[in-house]
């Protein structure tokens, strides 16, 4: 979702200086990027506040940040140049969609209530629904049992390193969203875009 649905990283970054700077870190760019972006708040609290954050705490500081990326984002939500048209296509194509992030479901929600594709997904997971986080492929291989498509005939969307890393893990055909890096900080995609304009249910046909 974050980076493929909606542009939404800035804001996540904006939301985590703010909910660090309360606790006087002042993390760089070069370290969202790496520790950040298509990470799960467990990872990234852990990696910055120097110790393991789990249970009841990882829930009290994960609602906090969260919300507060809600409060900034929500004037702003606006899908991806192309996202619903690209949907509406494959839709009409019999495609069976669904969507996988390691976002808490409040902040999917959010997205969903704004992007209209809601109907068009036969399977919507997110961080609460799996155990292992990306880039464990535990989400798309849920996704694709859901949806009832074997992992082979399945074509995943991502823009983080661990994200693409989880769908090459799941035995998936993966299209890079640069929205976030650029193909040379992800490892090797079966086909990169920028957006949606220039993409069709032909283009991904093509890929299987």
């Amino acid at each position: 979702m974050d980076g493929v649905i909606c542009h939404t990283n800035p804001y996540h970054s904006q939301a985590f200086r703010e909910f660090f700077s309360k606790r006087n870190l002042s993390p760089t760019d070069e370290d969202f990027a790496q520790h950040m972006f298509g990470k799960s708040n467990s990872y990234i609290l852990s990696h910055f506040l120097e110790r393991v954050i789990e249970g009841k705490e990882l829930l009290k500081l994960e609602d906090e940040k969260e919300s507060l990326f809600r409060q900034l984002y929500e004037p702003h939500v606006d899908p991806v140049a192309g996202f619903v048209r690209f949907i509406e296509d494959l839709h009409t194509h019999d495609v069976q969609l669904g969507v996988a992030t390691s976002a808490p479901r409040a902040n999917l929600d959010l997205i969903l209530s704004r992007v209209p594709v809601r109907s068009y997904l036969g399977s919507i997971l997110a961080s609460e629904n799996v155990k292992k986080h990306k880039p464990d492929p535990e989400v798309y291989l849920t996704s694709a049992r859901n949806l009832g498509v074997s992992q082979d005939r399945c074509v995943v969307f991502e823009d983080s390193f661990s994200g693409v890393t989880a769908g090459l893990n799941a035995g998936m055909h993966v299209v890079g969203v640069l929205t976030s890096h650029s193909r040379d900080e992800l490892p090797p995609c079966h086909l990169y875009i920028e957006d949606y304009t220039q993409l069709d249910y032909q283009a991904i046909a093509a890929l299987l």
